[in-house]
């Protein structure tokens, strides 16, 4: 049935700011108000929905009852706790929402605290789970305590302040003074299920703040714009799922890549082409056990037969991700379909076996102990790419077109079984290194051969085309080609021409399926690979340019909108951000963009 209902304002993605605790997440307006909630994972069904619909659909409220003459938030210093200063004619008073690392239970904390003065607040919980669609049943347990309970779901609130009870929502009104505080506690817990103990919320705010300034104080990162690179670690860590160390690419589905667009996506899955970006950055910021821990995860996702790797997996490596509508929601400013799910799991992405092999390999240059099954697994992809690898595909970009040779893809085939050579002579182990050779040979020759145009002087998205496309800016990164071959300052060069959008990077030329909007981590590539080019102050006016259009906390999105001066697409995005913390340990940092992936350290 299609929905009625119609968003309820104009939204910004800018607008937002995220919480979490290492296994879901939610997006709280600049009013105090949480408009997306996935309980009890990133990727189980949303309960609060209003950020792809309306108050209808799942939002919760608190905010002061009296207008505002100013409004500021910020994260508390090094941490992921968002406060929400408000001031009214009558005082200031400053909200705190934080999500507590998970013990027993999902939490969501929102802390009212009266600063001066007195501020008078009102607040409106609408639950729905399903995305949007199923409203629970409200129970009063007592004084400031109730449940909410819809088939297999369940959340308890507690709070401080006086509840009632209408039409499906759970509202309160009062006043705090200058020194008060008020204390509202949610719990998720399974319908059927004993409930989870009870939460301390100020006690639980201390604990919060304990971990993230204990994990931001291992980053190994000292250089020009550290505060953005510690924010930018802090979202990468909030979007790894504890349990399994998988990284999802963003906590949200459907967000537009552009305005009123039918290139709505759902991003909470976790994507192979970001395992080397992601576990470089760890490893370059200091976060050894947490690039483990994502090798772990893609060891396992990928099984043990290589015909099976596909590019996108559920958080615990899930394979089967299928892909509906949700007729009921209405969109993110109108922006429709809205999906869940994601039929990208069905595509052959044959960049994915590159990445696998290149992660594996940056991790014992790096110093992280072999493990058997890696190389294993290893053995299996290059066997499969003896047999596929001239065979199309549909690329980085996930094409829903027919299969094409990428040429990206086809590079990370050479990548493939150049770590492959490379492992096997640094570490003795016994491999056909003649035949693996004359292969990687061949494939070098094939790409230089039909993925280069000489008319436009360089590479180009395709065999045989001649259109650009911007993850070619990581030939250099790779070591496809040194960075002062003609061929590849002539496809920097291109691609800072013809892909740039008022100062930003397309993914490929307009026109094409998908997005006209600059896709952020491309405008990052563009800044390293300017830097590997020698083209020093241009690779720093560019990355200061990309810093710039961060929101007012730091977050970036997929995309960006220079027209409207607005991020878009599905956010906060994960690839953005380890594309900036690369980029600052590329441009910055104290060894050179040439050495950091293409094994020549």
């Amino acid at each position: 049935m299609q929905s009625d209902f119609t968003p309820d304002r104009t939204r910004r993605i800018d607008d937002y700011a995220l919480i979490g605790d290492c296994e879901s997440a939610a997006l709280v307006d600049r009013n105090g108000s949480i408009e997306w909630l996935c309980w009890p994972r990133f990727d189980s069904e949303a309960c609060f929905a209003a950020l792809l619909g309306n108050d209808a659909n799942g939002r919760w409220r608190l905010a002061p009852e009296a207008p505002c003459i100013r409004q500021t938030r910020r994260y508390r210093e090094d941490t992921l706790i968002l406060e929400t200063r408000f001031e009214t004619q009558d005082g200031v008073a400053v909200l705190v929402d934080f999500m507590p690392i998970r013990g027993e239970a999902s939490d969501i904390i929102r802390i009212v605290i009266g600063e001066r003065g007195h501020v008078r607040w009102n607040g409106a919980l609408r639950l729905c789970f399903d995305y949007g669609r199923l409203t629970p049943r409200w129970v009063q347990e007592g004084e400031g305590k109730a449940v909410a309970v819809v088939g297999p779901n369940a959340a308890r609130l507690m709070s401080d302040a006086d509840l009632a009870f209408a039409d499906g929502e759970c509202t309160c009104e009062f006043t705090v003074h200058a020194g008060q505080s008020v204390c509202f506690v949610l719990t998720y817990f399974v319908s059927y299920d004993r409930r989870p103990a009870d939460v301390d919320p100020r006690r639980a705010l201390e604990e919060t703040s304990e971990f993230w300034t204990s994990w931001v104080a291992r980053c190994a990162y000292a250089g020009p714009h550290r505060d953005a690179v510690i924010r930018s670690l802090i979202v990468m860590k909030a979007l790894i799922h504890r349990p399994t160390g998988g990284i999802v690419a963003a906590p949200t589905s459907s967000l537009p890549e552009v305005r009123r667009d039918s290139h709505n996506w759902d991003y909470r899955f976790c994507w192979l082409r970001d395992a080397t970006f992601l576990l470089l950055s760890l490893i370059h910021a200091g976060f050894e056990d947490d690039a483990d821990i994502w090798r772990s995860w893609l060891l396992r996702a990928a099984g043990g037969d290589a015909r099976q790797l596909q590019p996108v997996y559920g958080l615990g490596g899930e394979a089967r991700l299928p892909e509906w509508d949700a007729d009921w929601l209405s969109g993110f400013n109108g922006a429709r379909p809205v999906r869940f799910g994601n039929e990208a799991y069905r595509q052959r992405q044959s960049d994915i076996y590159g990445e696998v092999i290149d992660a594996l390999f940056q991790a014992q240059c790096h110093g992280m102990e072999p493990i058997t099954a890696a190389w294993q697994l290893q053995l299996k992809i290059i066997a499969h790419l003896e047999r596929i690898w001239r065979e199309p595909d549909h690329g980085i970009w996930e094409s829903r077109e027919r299969p094409r040779r990428y040429t990206h893809s086809q590079v990370m085939i050479w990548v493939a079984f150049d770590r492959v050579i490379r492992t096997a002579e640094k570490r003795g182990l016994p491999a056909p290194l003649d035949r693996w050779r004359r292969l990687r040979a061949a494939i070098h020759e094939e790409i230089c051969g039909h993925g280069y145009n000489s008319g436009r002087r360089a590479f180009t998205r395709t065999f045989g085309s001649s259109d650009l496309d911007a993850s070619l800016l990581l030939l250099p990164q790779l070591g496809f080609l040194p960075p002062d071959d003609p061929r590849v300052v002539g496809t920097v060069e291109a691609i800072g021409n013809g892909l740039a959008k008022d100062g930003f990077i397309l993914r490929y030329e307009p026109g094409r399926s998908g997005s006209d909007a600059p896709f952020l981590a491309c405008s990052f590539w563009y800044a390293d690979a300017l830097a590997m080019l020698g083209r020093t102050d241009e690779a720093r006016a560019v990355f200061d340019r990309l810093l710039s259009i961060r929101n007012d906390l730091g977050l970036l999105s997929e995309e960006y909108d220079p027209a409207s001066g607005s991020l878009t697409g599905n956010f906060p995005q994960a690839l953005s951000h380890l594309s900036l913390v690369n980029s600052a340990l590329n441009i910055f940092g104290s060894r050179g963009p040439a050495h950091r992936r293409s094994g020549l350290a």
